[in-house]
């Protein structure tokens, strides 16, 4: 009795790790494993900018602080535009939603306040863009998808720019 209960277990995993890999195949569309991953850690990314950034407008008390997080807002929902218009011409499907840890992060930064919000989310956007930058310097050599490695060289500057702002309002609210 106990083996044919592990058996059904086995079974059961197995039969729904296949049905979450058919799921991820058929999201992906016509770009491969890395290229998705890529493509979908972008855009939950760029949401997660472009929703603190919102949050920054209204609770930054700093002026450098509001208006990165305008520049934020701008330049990511452009590039959000840009990722959810190139799926579609793949096939495939982004994350409508952020992930649990991107989702955390925002109820962070929705309890702070002051001068301490300031200066935790001007350090988060510059740790958060040399992140950004190294992923996107990785994808602008190691994707396949020529449209998407176009996209990541495209916006390398974008990135450095904001690396650079974001580093000039941690300074200036110290």
């Amino acid at each position: 009795m106990w083996q044919t209960a592990v058996a059904a277990v086995v079974i059961l995993s197995g039969a729904s790790l296949l049905g979450a890999e058919n799921n991820s195949k058929e999201n992906r569309g016509q770009l491969g494993v890395r290229d998705y991953k890529f493509l979908t850690e972008a855009a939950r990314g760029g949401m997660m900018e472009v929703r603190l950034g919102e949050i920054a407008k209204q609770k930054g008390t700093s002026q450098s602080v509001r208006d990165l997080a305008q520049r934020m807002i701008t330049d990511h929902s452009k590039a959000n535009d840009e990722l959810r218009q190139f799926a579609a011409s793949k096939g495939a499907v982004i994350p409508s939603e952020m992930s649990h840890h991107e989702n955390a992060t925002i109820e962070r930064f929705d309890k702070l306040s002051g001068r301490e919000f300031d200066k935790d989310y001007a350090e988060h956007m510059v740790k958060d863009h040399k992140k950004d930058l190294k992923e996107f310097e990785d994808a602008s050599r190691d994707v396949t998808d020529p449209d998407l490695k176009a996209f990541a060289q495209k916006t390398l500057s974008t990135l450095r720019e904001h690396l650079r702002m974001a580093t000039e309002t941690e300074v200036s609210v110290k």
